[in-house]
């Protein structure tokens, strides 16, 4: 696992150390120094703490005038026994959400499994994001299972349908936007690529 690393083609439009708004703003990352894991597992040291033992994340970018943010992570989602949502709303997405960004693209290819625990956290992030969203995209079909059999889909979009995003590290961080956002909102015409 530490020869994952979070995505980093799009750092020339962002970077989370350079965001004044981040609660990683001038954090120095190392390329060399291993000290993030989960359980006895190594990960690469671009990946980023936010207050679980288990998952990680990696803010990809952020637009604050168009409300949006694309959030990566790794490991496992636990909310029985770590509370990785209650760490992630009131740590990371709340800080964004004072600051007008109300839709997030959550991104789990390397989620390897969720422990789920009630849906209350995810109900408060719904009713916080008022006119927007949070989509849950490139999660493992058993993770979707999973969070499905906590009823998260009721406050959360559970994307199963990847086909339309599969290849989103080819595109540029607002086309990507502008799909998932097309997508989520049932907009049938066909993209300009830019």
């Amino acid at each position: 696992m530490h020869q994952i690393e979070p995505h980093f083609g799009w750092r020339d439009y962002y970077r989370v150390e350079d965001d004044p708004n981040s609660v990683y703003f001038e954090k120095e990352y190392s390329e060399f120094e291993y000290t993030n894991k989960v359980y006895n597992f190594l990960l690469h040291p671009q990946w980023d703490k936010f207050g679980s033992d288990t998952l990680l994340m990696k803010i990809l970018f952020v637009e604050y005038d168009e409300g949006y943010a694309i959030i990566e992570f790794i490991g496992e989602w636990n909310d029985a026994i770590n509370n990785d949502i209650m760490f992630l709303k009131r740590d990371i997405l709340d800080d964004f959400i004072d600051m007008g960004v109300n839709k997030f693209i959550l991104i789990g290819e390397n989620v390897l499994n969720f422990h789920g625990s009630d849906d209350a956290y995810y109900q408060e992030l719904y009713e916080d994001l008022e006119d927007g969203w949070a989509i849950f995209l490139h999660f493992l079909p058993h993770v979707i299972d999973e969070m499905k059999h906590y009823g998260i889909q009721d406050s959360v979009i559970l994307d199963e349908d990847d086909e339309k995003t599969f290849d989103w590290r080819r595109k540029k961080p607002e086309v990507f936007f502008d799909i998932v956002d097309r997508l989520v909102n049932g907009d049938p015409e066909p993209l300009q690529v830019r």
